[in-house]
């Protein structure tokens, strides 16, 4: 029976990262980087594909977790029936020579006996590999991965894996050390665990000092971020959508993707969630990886990207895993790299003019850059595409993707009058407005006074949300007055908004049935807020938030139904959502660079 996905909880150090649940298992962590290949899959499978366990042995009566302030350290504490109690603490180590997770086991009272049982399974949970000892230490190699295990306490072999049994008493620690390294080179000595925990915790409270947020929700938004920079590869500065792949949309569905990847739909928001903020080195980082990523031909820009910039990134099925809950196929890789979805032009335009509106050191080819995409744009935008929901069923003319493409020329625009730059401005101001009317014409229901999903389609899209927010309308024209009406109506439930109006395999190329997004409810909180309605942005925005689990993680997706959240985990998506509709409610004056379109709104999530 898989956990439910709340109760687990994130440790990383900025190359990877894994899950803990709340019973001390550690089901999810791939090594030596977020998107290779995972040695413990238990997440998607069952212990047999590889987790570690820490526990205590005697019946827990309570037990409650928390990360040290303002880190990514994680601790907790066990209750027992005979009057013990124990602490396990758990942490990836920043700032090591290779990837190090380690776990530190406190007692607090009584005499507590405490299992150890780690199952390592390398080439995400099918290879079992070959264990030595050696040093002091236990080693697990396959291939080129190894795996250095360092206890204080003995270690033995038990039904292919490896086990330690011992006592703790009041004051007692018990420290434990599992450290990477390839198996071609030499192998890492340990550290000194309790040193490096203290180390680790303050280079994560150190790094959420600079936040900039003042507000009523800050130790969420501080959470948020913190969630964001471990999900930030600190070699590259790519921010990845999630760091696991194919946890479920529904519960036993096949709708599993692989999100250890970066998505260029998440562009804009992450930039000016980081500069909201304070965060400016983490956003020039991103702007510098996305102009890295996207180099070349601009009509071959990706809708999503690997770690370092990779275009091929291949999907491929995992038959050896059961799956979450059985949800299968559990996918590798992911093959909507080649779709085309126009919406990411936009995108790009709009982080490169955010980023120069914003003060951000210029690069020298971004002008070049904007313009050949925009040129790019002029010759692609009547194109249908596969939309910004990247369905595998036919493709539309979604009213989101040529919003974004609007969005494309209209930065571009901005651009040349804000910043001197040179462009064929009177061209690309005359496409805009052809844009803007054929949208508003074909794009737009007058019977039930709303923006659909694609042209001529009954469908409504939460994604229509983001029209005021870029800039395209004001948000109190009767046109978005209207889609926030019917979105209400058709695709708010019980304060989570879904996606859009799945009704048959024919709206997307697959069997209908996923959660409520997290990210389409901060978007319509944000429609409220530029509509005046304060009141009823912040009951939304406190609906969404009060469902993160116990330690401030949300899924993509939350299951209205089984009331348990749904989707890869944690995601940057909801996050970034979670950080911009908190400044978004906070009652001050906004600077510019906080703003996004030339209606000058408040930015998207």
């Amino acid at each position: 029976m898989s956990r439910p996905i709340e109760d687990y909880a994130l440790i990383g150090d900025t190359r990877t990262a894994a899950l803990v649940s709340r019973d001390g298992a550690i089901d999810w962590l791939c090594l030596p980087a977020f998107d290779s290949a995972a040695c413990f899959a238990a997440l998607v499978g069952d212990d047999e594909n590889g987790a570690w366990r820490l526990a205590p042995e005697e019946r827990v009566l309570s037990l409650r977790r928390t990360y040290r302030e303002q880190s990514l350290v994680l601790e907790t504490t066990y209750e027992l029936e005979g009057g013990g109690s124990v602490q396990v603490c758990d942490a990836m180590l920043t700032g090591s020579d290779a990837p190090r997770l380690v776990r530190l086991v406190t007692g607090i009272a009584g005499h507590v006996a405490m299992r150890s049982q780690l199952r390592i399974r390398f080439g995400y949970g099918e290879i079992v590999p070959w264990v030595r000892r050696s040093s002091g230490s236990h080693v697990a190699v396959a291939g080129p991965d190894a795996l250095a295990m360092y206890a204080d306490v003995p270690l033995t072999g038990e039904d292919q894996s490896t086990v330690a049994e011992f006592w703790v008493g009041a004051g007692d620690r018990v420290g434990f050390e599992l450290a990477y390294f390839s198996s071609y080179e030499q192998q890492p000595g340990p550290s000194d665990v309790v040193a490096a925990l203290h180390r680790t915790e303050s280079f994560w409270r150190d790094w959420a000092r600079t936040c900039a947020y003042d507000g009523p929700w800050r130790d969420g938004v501080v959470r948020s971020l913190l969630t964001l920079k471990a999900l930030t590869d600190a070699r590259t500065g790519a921010v990845l959508a999630a760091p696991t792949t194919s946890l479920p949309e529904a519960l036993g569905g096949v709708r599993n993707w692989d999100y250890r990847y970066c998505w260029l739909r998440d562009a804009t928001f992450v930039l000016v969630a980081l500069l909201n903020a304070g965060y400016e080195e983490e956003a020039f980082a991103w702007r510098s990886w996305l102009l890295r990523a996207v180099a070349g031909k601009p009509d071959k820009i990706q809708i999503l990207y690997g770690l370092r910039g990779e275009r091929h990134v291949p999907e491929f099925e995992a038959p050896w895993l059961s799956g979450y809950a059985g949800s299968r196929p559990v996918r590798i890789g992911n093959a909507a790299a080649a779709q085309l979805q126009l919406d990411v032009y936009g995108e790009v335009t709009d982080v490169m003019f955010q980023a120069h509106r914003a003060g951000l050191p210029p690069d020298g080819d971004e002008w070049s850059l904007m313009r050949a995409v925009v040129d790019t744009v002029e010759q692609r935008w009547s194109e249908p595409d596969c939309g910004l929901w990247e369905v595998r069923g036919p493709k539309r003319h979604f009213v989101h993707s040529k919003v974004l493409a609007w969005v494309a020329l209209d930065r571009a625009i901005q651009a040349i009058e804000q910043f001197g730059l040179d462009g064929p401005a009177d061209r690309w101001r005359a496409l805009r407005a052809q844009i803007h009317d054929e949208v508003c014409a074909r794009g737009y229901d007058p019977e039930r006074k709303t923006f659909t999903q694609s042209y001529g389609s009954a469908e409504l899209d939460a994604a229509t949300l983001l029209l005021p927010l870029v800039g395209f309308l004001p948000p109190k024209d009767p046109r978005i007055v209207g889609t926030v009406r019917a979105i209400e109506r058709e695709l708010l439930v019980d304060g989570f908004v879904r996606r859009y109006t799945q009704g048959n395999e024919q709206t997307d190329g697959l069997p209908p049935g996923e959660g409520a997004f997290y990210a389409c409810g901060f978007w319509l909180a944000d429609n409220y807020v530029l509509q005046n309605r304060r009141g009823d942005a912040r009951k939304l925005f406190e609906r969404l938030i009060g469902t993160a689990n116990d330690v401030g993680l949300l899924a993509e997706e939350y299951d209205l139904q089984a009331k348990r959240m749904v989707g890869n985990f944690p995601q940057a998506f909801s996050h970034v959502g979670m950080v911009n509709t908190a400044y978004n409610l906070v009652d001050k004056a906004k600077p510019a660079d906080q703003r996004r379109g030339e209606a000058e709104v408040t930015t998207a999530p």
